[in-house]
């Protein structure tokens, strides 16, 4: 049987992303969770986007989701939430996207890690880009507010990059304190204040 040939797709966008570990994430440098299990989340606000011939331009996704070890030995749970004022083909492929169904980096390797997807939430995204103080709502869920590390001695802001030339969500980011880092949907709750964060902009396509 032949297979059906995958819709091209690509994607810009601002990328936020904050958990549960220290900051830099060690989970950037092959390393074990700090807590030895992985809490987090990540959104995306597409700049420009297509799916075949559908737009993307202007929409939103986003994921929180738990680990029970490191994310690479997999048993996750992820909720997914996808922009209320996509219409329903837009919708479509946005989920295709983030199912990993389309094809793709870094989707179709993140949704090997879960065992458990929730079902998807259409809700209101609220995007204050500004850099390391920027922050996103995501409907009444889930929240991410970042603000610059502060050298501990001096209260100096810092300028800390990560630069992960074999990254798969992200090449390069800047690292940040996410002052807010929240989810509250199913069976996934917490909360973890003063953790890391990273804000960048990302390029995908299949």
């Amino acid at each position: 049987m032949i297979k059906p040939k995958k819709i091209k797709w690509t994607m810009e966008a601002d990328y936020f992303q904050a958990c549960n570990c220290d900051y830099g994430c060690p989970c950037e440098f092959e390393a074990p969770p700090t807590q030895g299990y992985c809490e987090g989340m990540g959104a995306w606000r597409i700049n420009k986007g297509r799916y075949g011939n559908i737009s993307l331009n202007g929409f939103a996704l986003a994921f929180a989701a738990r680990w029970p070890k490191a994310i690479h030995q997999g048993n996750g749970v992820a909720a997914l939430f996808f922009d209320e004022k996509a219409n329903a083909e837009q919708r479509d492929a946005l989920f295709k996207i983030a199912s990993g169904q389309a094809g793709g980096m870094p989707f179709e390797i993140i949704v090997t890690t879960f065992s458990k997807v929730l079902e998807p939430k259409y809700v209101p995204f609220k995007f204050n880009i500004k850099g390391k103080n920027s922050s996103v709502r995501i409907g009444n869920a889930a929240a991410m507010t970042f603000e610059p590390i502060k050298n501990p001695v001096n209260g100096q802001e810092e300028g800390i990059c990560v630069d992960h030339e074999t990254g798969f969500i992200f090449k390069k980011a800047q690292c940040v304190s996410a002052k807010e880092c929240r989810a509250s949907v199913g069976e996934l709750n917490f909360s973890y204040p003063g953790k890391n964060g990273f804000v960048t902009k990302i390029k995908y396509s299949n």
